[in-house]
Order: structure tokens, then sequence, then C-alpha cells
């Protein structure tokens, strides 16, 4: 048999009069979808079950290898848009409060535009997340970039208020270096059509890796920049303008990279639901509604163990130096960073489900233990333990979400529970802040923090322990059919 392209040949021959392998879909599986990878035989999709790594990878190896030839011409596209979203979004929080100081505004007024930020981001949001799967992911994905592209245009222009207070609701900025706008849920459902159910944990894993590698990369190229612009002559608001400015060229270069995007990432006609649904969802709506209210949870729960805030509990608590303090945090989201990759081994052996409980809730014990620490060495020690698993949860929450829903509601479902993350997250910090300045109580917001994350766990493991993954119930019921003997 000649060897098919982009897989590796298969060495069994088959059976005379034997079929290749047609294992009906589960029971109200919609979802499991994705296309098989081109020139893929039947034993290279076995071992891919069995290893838990696509064809992209080292077939039978169980190497997470991300292999081009698994994400295809339309995979590499997202993932080149989120790593230059990324380095965008790092390099603009660094500058953007500083400033809008600098061409006038008062702390009230830089308050109220961030805070319309994060509303209008997520107000259009979720309506273009919840309207992608019918009116185009491309088109969605290329005017979030141009609304990119135009917040920057306006605030490197304009130091009139009333201009950048509508730019701030209507354009896509990211005052934290985090993820914002409608990128997220789209490229994620688009991935999930791209590549085969048992790799798409994997591919998330590497996704996040790059969005944060790319992201702290934004913040030194950032930072450099400015100090190189300011030491060459150039004036201080004029040196953070050049950043605000590249942050627009990015939205353009963003934008061309997704008007390149194929019509694989679309959903066809055929696959979408007649039944007319709620936030561009119909038969997932009780699953998402249910995911949504527990991921609110987590997030409110890290809601209190922001950054910002655990930095500012070293510092008082320790008298940590600021270099120090942000040397801690590197290793932190390195740690996390890198420890995701792991998430998709696992889950290939334990499921997904099981990976988010089993690593999150001995991260959670670490994090409640890290006041109780007596010595900063021993805190940090244990800060850093926790990040060796933290984010383990983070792909295969993504891919969990992407499987149990159908294909036509995949960008809705992700957009829904990314929106109930963020309003969970913004509600804690006005109970953590005053908790953490109080000297009776500063370290309450870790222990608060690991014990309603615990919560969150343990609700998750309730609700969801009987619902795999449809790519899951296959593979038992498929572990379970008794094997046909030989004939004699």
């Amino acid at each position: 048999m000649p060897e098919p392209p982009g897989g590796t040949a298969s060495t069994s021959p088959e059976p005379p009069g034997g079929t290749a392998s047609t294992s009906p879909d589960p029971p109200g599986d919609a979802a499991s979808t994705s296309p098989r990878p081109p020139g893929a035989t039947d034993a290279e999709i076995d071992g891919e079950e069995a290893t838990g790594v696509g064809i992209a990878g080292t077939a039978g190896s169980g190497r997470d290898g991300l292999g081009t030839d698994g994400l295809g011409p339309d995979g590499l596209r997202l993932f080149l848009a989120r790593a230059l979203r990324m380095l965008a979004y790092g390099g603009l929080a660094v500058v953007l409060v500083v400033y809008l100081e600098r061409v006038g505004l008062d702390a009230p007024t830089i308050g109220v535009l961030l805070t319309l930020t994060l509303i209008g981001d997520t107000v259009i949001s979720l309506w273009l997340t919840t309207h992608a799967d019918r009116i185009g992911r491309r088109k969605v994905l290329v005017a979030g970039a141009f609304l990119m592209a135009g917040a920057a245009v306006v605030f490197s222009l304009t130091d009139l208020a009333p201009l950048l207070l509508v730019a701030a609701m209507i354009g896509v900025l990211s005052p934290s270096g985090k993820e914002v706008g409608p990128f997220l849920a789209v490229e994620q459902a688009s991935l999930t059509r791209l590549v085969p159910d048992r790799r798409r944990t994997s591919v998330f894993a590497w996704y996040n890796l790059v969005g944060s590698v790319m992201a702290a990369i934004g913040a030194l190229a950032a930072g450099v920049a400015v100090q190189v612009l300011r030491g060459s002559g150039l004036l201080e608001v004029d040196a953070d303008r050049a950043v605000v400015l590249a942050y627009g060229a990015v939205g353009i270069a963003i934008a061309v990279v997704f008007f390149g995007l194929s019509s694989a990432v679309e959903i066809p006609h055929a696959e979408r639901s007649t039944v007319a649904g709620r936030l561009g969802l119909h038969r997932s709506r009780g699953v998402v509604a249910r995911l949504s209210a527990l991921f609110a949870l987590d997030a409110f729960a890290g809601g209190f163990i922001l950054d910002s805030l655990v930095a500012y509990w070293f510092a008082t608590t320790f008298s940590l130096e600021p270099a120090l303090i942000g040397a801690i945090f590197f290793g932190t989201n390195l740690l996390a960073a890198v420890s995701a990759l792991a998430a998709a081994r696992i889950a290939a052996r334990i499921g997904l489900i099981r990976t988010m409980v089993y690593t999150h809730l001995p991260s959670n014990v670490l994090l409640i233990l890290v006041p109780f620490m007596p010595t900063a060495g021993l805190a940090v020690l244990a800060l850093f333990a926790r990040s060796t698993i933290s984010q383990m949860d983070v792909p295969t929450r993504q891919s969990y979400t992407m499987a149990v829903v159908d294909p036509d509601e995949r960008s809705a479902a992700a957009g829904v529970t990314g929106i109930a993350r963020t309003t969970g997250q913004a509600i804690s910090p006005l109970l953590a802040a005053p908790i953490v300045a109080s000297a009776a109580f500063a370290g309450a917001g870790f222990v608060i923090a690991g014990s309603l994350k615990i919560v969150y766990d343990l609700s998750l493991w309730a609700l969801f322990r009987a619902r795999p993954a449809p790519e899951e119930a296959a593979k038992a019921a498929t572990a379970a059919r008794p094997s046909g003997g030989n004939p004699r």
C-alpha cells in the first residue's frame, strides 16, 4: 500500500473482505464532527487514540508534537493571529494608562475609560461570538481586527475625552494584557473544526502557551522600545504613542491574516440547526448555562488573587523588592504556561473532567497554604508548586466546552462561558482589595480563593463526571465491546 500523504503507511494488510472501521458517533454527538486528517489510515487513527497525539505529531510516539501538517494553513493562520494579537496586548498594557495621563486625562476619567473599555469589549464580544457561526467566523475575526486598529487610531490622534470614551467602548483594547474581543471564542471553535477530536486538547495547550509567551514578549518589547525612543530625544508622550500606533498596525496585520482563512473554518449550512436559540445556542443551552455558572465561580475566586494583589501581599508581608517580586511572577507564569502542555497527555489517559479536577484540587490546597508559610522563601515555593499544576485545567476546560456542544454552537458557547468568567473576575477585586490591605486579614484572600475554587472543582465533578466528551465515550464503548474472534 502506498504511503498516504501526511501520514505513515499502514503495515497491516486489510483482511479479505474487510471494511474500514465505521464506528458510529455516540448518540447526540453532533459536536464530534472534526474532519479526518487527509490521508490518515485507520491504523494511524487507532494509534492516535492510544497516545492522545494527532497525525500532526509523531505517530505512535506519545509525544505532543505540534506538526504543521496537523494544523494546516488555516490552523497556522489562527496561531499566527493569536501570537501577533497577544504581542500587541502585552505591549499596550505597559503604556496605556501612562499614555492617557500624559495626553491630559485625569485619574477619574482614566478609570471610567478603562471600565468602559472592558464593558464595551464584553458587550461587543458577546454579540459577535453568539452570531459568528451564522454570519461567518472569518467575517467576525476580520471585524474584530479592524476594531483593534480603529481604536488605536483614535487613541493616537486625539486627547478629547468624549472621543476616547466612544472609541474605548466600540473598539477592542486590552488594558490588562489579557485576551479581549471576539477572537478567543471564534478561534477555538475554528481550531476544533480543523483538527481531529483527539488532537484538540493538545492544540489548545499549545495555543495557550503561544499566547502567554507572546504577551510577555510584547510587554518586554514595549518597555524597551519606549526607553530607546525616549533616549533618542523623542518626547515621552510621543514614545508612548508609538506603541499605541504599533498596536493599530498589528490589528491591520491580523486582519490580513484572517482574510486568508478558507471556508474550512466555517459551519456549512447543512450542519446548522434550524432551531432558533438564544445567544446562538439551542440544544446545548442547558450544559453551557451550567458550565458558565461554574466558570464564573472559578473566576470570581481568582479575582481574590490577582497578580497585583499578590504582589502587594508579598511587598507588605515580607518587604520584598519590586525586582524580586517581578522575578517571582515571571517564574510562576512560565511554570503555568509550560505545565499546560502536560494537560493533553494526562487527559488522553484519564479524560478531560478528571484532568480538570484532579490537577486543580491539589493546586488549590497549595494556594490556601501560601499565607501560612513562615518565610518568604517557603511562600514562594508553595506558589511555584501550585503553578506547576494550576493551569492544566485551562486547555482541558476549553476542549471540553467545544466537545459537548453542537458544531454551530461552538463560537457562541466559548463566547458565553468566556463572558461569564470575565464577569465573575470583575466583581471579586472590590472585596479582595480591602482584605489584602488589612494587617490582620492580609492573607485571607488566598484562603477564600482556594476554598471557592475547591467548591468549583467538587461541583464540576458532581455535575459532569458522568458526561465525558463524545470522543472519550466512543473510546470507552470501543474498549468495552467484545472483540470478535477469528473464524476457524
